[in-house]
């Protein structure tokens, strides 16, 4: 049976077990091994010379010709089964997998900006790309410049002319839900805002930060999106075991970031690939799962009184402005939660302190339920007053759901919270 008719008609979550890949190419091994080398030996000099000529782009591919393996940093048998089976859950043309979240957003604002360039981005952004984008970028004379989620296409365009730079904006950033307060960006709104700033001679690029979402929840690239990242440490992973990230998007796109990729050496390695590989085969149940656990933790401290409010998708009511995004762009709420506690930061520091069952740890996305503090922890390099802006106060906490048992989980928060 070709790969072709398997990706045509089987869901996802059934070709994550082979899609890819042949047992007869590793002796019949039913799932696909390591491959710990290296290089890659060729058949014949002519052949590696074909195999360079793709891979450092002196001519495309001619038709039926596959990539050949040359050397670990270019491409290993691992990275590829696995770039090819997350490219179905986002039906993206092509993806590049990397050593961490940070090196796949870094190589991309890399290879897609240069001096005099604009980035606008939503607020809150997770405080590492922050960093980069308001301490980094400056640095190489490319300028940062952030918009509040909810904001119309027209106030943003307002927002580009207010700081005449309508004509510098080179890329729009969003990560939504946002971290970690789960407010919601309207993704057709920036890619009509992307549009209207494009000319016949620079386009405007729209890329998401989905590690919020999986790759199942929402589709940035069906939204208009010209690139879709994660930080596959999360819900990819799943295990809390590995670092790594992804970028998909198109073939023409996913080519410059490959390149880029080549030369700063940042991709994953054949372990992590084969760990993501053996990941995907439980994405789709552990997801499922984390978000019913989410949903009824929600709703239990949505009615406690040490309470003051809780920000999950699945609470959201049609009065809500953010509703109508949440209804267009998601399939679901997910498992990510934060609350604002009575008792500021002493009430939330109580409050993590006494949890058993739930660690106090940063991170998301793994099977075991965390708790953090994001104000002192995952956002403490953001200034105190930019912090509160975005609703980051020193009274919220934030849980990334797991798959334990929810009535255990449920009576770990209810005994932490009388404490």
């Amino acid at each position: 049976m070709s790969d072709e008719f398997n990706k045509n008609q089987f869901h996802p979550e059934s070709l994550m077990m082979s899609y890819g890949y042949k047992p007869e190419w590793s002796e019949g091994a039913l799932k696909c091994p390591i491959f710990q080398t290296s290089t890659f030996v060729f058949k014949t000099a002519e052949e590696g010379k074909a195999f360079f000529e793709v891979a450092y782009g002196l001519r495309e591919k001619r038709v039926d010709e596959k990539s050949g393996l040359i050397y670990s940093r270019l491409n290993n048998p691992d990275l590829e089964i696995l770039e090819n089976r997350l490219c179905l859950w986002d039906k993206a043309d092509a993806c590049a997998v990397f050593e961490s979240g940070m090196s796949a957003i870094t190589t991309v604002f890399l290879e897609f900006l240069k001096p005099g360039d604009v980035i606008l981005y939503s607020m809150p952004l997770y405080g590492g790309t922050e960093h980069f984008l308001l301490h980094f970028l400056p640095k190489m004379g490319i300028r940062p410049i952030g918009f509040k989620p909810g904001m119309s296409y027209e106030e943003m365009s307002q927002l580009c002319r207010d700081q005449e730079v309508s004509d510098k904006v080179a890329m729009i950033f969003v990560e939504t839900p946002a971290n970690p307060t789960n407010t919601l960006v309207d993704l057709d709104e920036c890619k009509k805002l992307a549009d209207s700033l494009s000319d016949k001679d620079k386009k405007v690029m729209l890329a998401v930060d989905n590690t919020y979402m999986g790759p199942l929840w929402q589709h940035p690239l069906a939204h208009g999106a010209d690139l879709v990242l994660y930080s596959a440490t999360k819900y990819i992973g799943g295990h809390s075991d590995l670092i790594a990230g992804a970028v998909l998007g198109s073939h023409e796109l996913m080519l410059r970031v490959k390149t880029l990729r080549t030369f700063l050496g940042n991709m994953a390695g054949p372990w992590t690939g084969w760990l993501l590989m053996r990941s995907l085969e439980t994405l789709k149940v552990r997801m499922e799962q984390q978000t019913a656990n989410a949903e009824k933790v929600a709703a239990f401290l949505n009615q406690h009184p040490k309470v003051r409010k809780v920000y999950y998708l699945g609470l959201l009511t049609p009065e809500n402005p953010q509703y109508r995004i949440y209804q267009k762009q998601y399939l679901s709420p997910g498992a990510m939660l934060s609350f604002d506690i009575e008792g500021e930061e002493s009430g939330a520091f109580r409050f993590l302190n006494n949890l058993s069952l739930i660690r106090l740890a940063v991170s998301l996305g793994g099977t075991e339920s965390l708790a953090e503090h994001p104000a002192s922890m995952t956002h403490a390099g953001i200034a105190p007053d930019h912090r509160l802006e975005m609703g980051i106060s020193d009274s919220l906490v934030r849980i990334s759901v797991g798959i334990e048992n929810v009535e255990d989980l449920i009576k770990d928060i209810s005994r932490a919270l009388a404490i």
